[in-house]
């Protein structure tokens, strides 16, 4: 019986590679496959606070998923991945958000008011920050992971506070160690 390894990964430089549903011990090799997907996503250039990618990996093809500001991230992300050993098959299923100078407007808003913050300015070290802003229209998308509920409370509440946004959802996750 052959058994089919899928993972969805949210890329943040903070979480280990994070497993959604059934957990399974992965094989080496597919754990190794995980982990260089998700440098080389890491890696890219033009990968910032106000993108969000995601992967699944099953067997040898790997499915891109998320939202990015710009079209030449999408197609970078598949670029890369298409290119590591072990890799068969990449579906780009990743989202690019349409331009719009009043969503750039807000996302800075938004960035300077969640990490500004004195209990969330913990999050604004490193490269990678790992509360990711979703801007889409108006509407707020929060991703990525936090150390505590109060964190993920406080960071919906301050999105929630700035003027311009016409809702806020909060998919923070909490992510102890």
């Amino acid at each position: 019986m052959k058994r089919c390894w899928m993972l969805l990964v949210v890329l943040s430089f903070a979480l280990p590679i994070a497993a959604f549903g059934q957990m399974e011990i992965a094989s080496p090799a597919q754990a190794r496959l995980q982990k260089e997907v998700r440098h080389e996503l890491l890696m890219l250039p033009w990968f910032g606070v106000f993108d969000n990618l995601e992967y699944q990996v099953n067997g040898d093809t790997v499915t891109l998923l998320g939202t990015v500001t710009r079209p030449t991230l999408k197609s970078d992300a598949e670029n890369v991945v298409k290119h590591i050993e072990g890799v068969q098959h990449v579906v780009n299923n990743v989202d690019v958000l349409p331009p719009s100078p009043m969503d750039d407007r807000l996302r800075l808003v938004l960035f300077r008011t969640i990490y500004r913050d004195p209990a969330l300015e913990k999050y604004a070290l490193g490269a990678q920050k790992p509360i990711r802003i979703i801007v889409r229209n108006g509407r707020v998308t929060l991703e990525g992971v936090v150390d505590s509920e109060m964190d993920k409370n406080v960071a919906g509440i301050r999105a929630n506070g700035v003027p311009g946004t016409f809702s806020v959802t909060n998919n923070l996750r909490v992510v102890r160690g």
